[in-house]
């Protein structure tokens, strides 16, 4: 029997599962397929593990495969649905977490609302940093800016001329074009920038595809955007899913947004029941 809760951060959907509730949880990519099937399982973009943490101080590892069953290093969206987990197991709304992922150490903290339904999270980033050698394809894309960067996982940000590029954009197939020629894959973040406090995104996710939000590529855009000198300090990226906050500062990127619990989960192998 396995344990989960199902969770989003604006749209971007998660399953949970936590070692407290399941001691005998492993990483297990065909697991994670299943579950994640939107026709035969549960249905989620990616599902997230927390086993105890390795150094003293903090309170969770995580460990993300995405929804082909591939290990991501990070997700803004997903760490924020752990966090909510980890406050909701221990009964409070109110709280700083720290959460090793394969990206790093992720402070987050908790800003307003009921962990229960639906609360707000603020995840400190950390910094993004230059990212894999733009390939061809990327570098032919019609785009007014472009650059690649990694901030715990690997992102490339297009800033597109108009809204209306944006809006034209057949995702799925420019997406996928565009990943194919990274080796390791990457995220793809197709962006138009509307003033200097706001900006919209539409991306590509590399193990899950189109997704209707992505934290770590809002963060990423945001600070692509700032460092070419076209927004601010304080951004809101609009995504399908909804808008995340996001502040630039020079050591530090802060992602907020919420986190909203859906349901218990039931997994007993092979069947799965909801409740």
């Amino acid at each position: 029997m396995l344990r989960l809760t199902k969770h989003h951060g604006l749209g971007n959907d998660f399953l949970v599962a936590l070692a407290d509730q399941n001691p005998e949880l492993t990483i297990d990519p065909e697991l994670a397929r299943s579950l994640c099937d939107r026709h035969r399982g549960v249905g989620a973009d990616g599902l997230i593990l927390s086993f105890p943490p390795s150094e003293e101080g903090n309170d969770a590892c995580m460990v993300l495969l995405n929804a082909d069953g591939s290990e991501a290093e990070i997700s803004g969206n997903g760490i924020r649905c752990l966090g909510q987990a980890l406050l909701r197991q221990d009964g409070r709304n109110e709280g700083d977490l720290r959460i090793e992922t394969a990206g790093g150490v992720r402070q987050l903290r908790s800003i307003r609302g009921a962990a229960e339904t639906e609360i707000w999270i603020q995840v400190d980033m950390g910094a993004a940093t230059a990212g894999p050698a733009l390939g061809p394809l990327s570098q032919a894309y019609p785009a007014l800016h472009r650059g690649t960067f990694n901030i715990g996982n690997p992102h490339l940000v297009l800033v597109l001329e108009s809204e209306g590029q944006l809006q034209q954009l057949d995702l799925a197939t420019v997406g996928q074009h565009l990943e194919s020629e990274y080796p390791e894959g990457i995220n793809v973040e197709f962006v138009y920038v509307h003033s200097t406090d706001h900006m919209q995104l539409l991306v590509w996710e590399r193990g899950a595809g189109i997704t209707q939000a992505c934290g770590s590529g809002a963060t990423v855009a945001a600070a692509a955007a700032h460092s070419m000198g076209l927004v601010g300090e304080q951004v809101r990226v609009s995504m399908p899913g909804g808008e995340a906050q996001v502040s630039i500062s020079d050591s530090t990127l802060l992602l907020t947004g919420p986190s909203v619990f859906i349901a218990e989960v039931t997994v007993l192998l092979p069947e799965v029941t909801v409740s």
